[in-house]
């Protein structure tokens, strides 16, 4: 996982409100026993039409919007089923931020453990992002540090996030790497154990 300071972006707007992650990368193609290849899979079923030619209405499909990395979507962004593969998706296929009025819980999670940031703007403010991405090549300066969402018009917005969460983005560490931060007491402890327990080798 790759440290989180700021990113700056081209804004694809998502006008929907509960986008479920069977939207997000329909259930039939988690048959992968790995994270990768699921950037070409995100938002399939609009994307693609039924010959599986690119549909050119759907917003990832647009010239303007290729190459952006900053989602800007509808309220309880990632509802329905936990997988893994719905963040796997957005950050493979180029998403660094995802900007919405609230989250599934579980989705957010998921997302901080790969890097993914979500940040939650009022409702209000989301709208007028939405409206400002239908400019070509709108972007948004995002801090993580300072907790800032910033465009190029001068429009500033604070956005709170869970201390620990912001520690471990700011640091790249999930959690194999908050466990690897303590491998020196793991390998006393295990030095220290009876030779005829199991042991744990890193």
């Amino acid at each position: 996982m790759e440290p989180f300071r700021t990113h700056t972006g081209v804004v694809v707007p998502f006008d929907r409100p509960d986008v479920d992650t069977d939207l997000i990368v329909p259930a039939r193609y988690l048959k992968r026993v790995d994270r990768t290849g699921y950037g070409e899979l995100l938002f399939y079923s609009k994307r693609y039409l039924p010959d599986g030619a690119p549909d050119p209405e759907f917003v990832l499909n647009r010239p303007q919007y290729r190459g952006g990395s900053i989602l800007v979507a509808g309220r309880n962004f990632g509802c329905g089923s936990s997988r893994e593969h719905a963040v796997w998706a957005l950050q493979e296929y180029g998403f660094q931020v995802i900007v919405a009025p609230s989250f599934a819980d579980i989705f957010a999670n998921n997302a901080a453990q790969i890097g993914l940031l979500t940040v939650v703007l009022p409702d209000a403010r989301v709208r007028e992002i939405m409206q400002a991405a239908g400019r070509e090549g709108y972007q948004l300066t995002v801090d993580l540090e300072a907790q800032t969402v910033t465009d190029g018009f001068g429009h500033r917005d604070r956005f709170e996030i869970d201390a620990f969460k912001k520690h471990c983005l700011l640091n790249g560490l999930d959690a194999i790497g908050l466990t690897l931060q303590h491998e020196a007491e793991i390998a006393r402890f295990e030095a220290g154990r009876p030779a005829w327990l199991p042991r744990v080798t890193l």
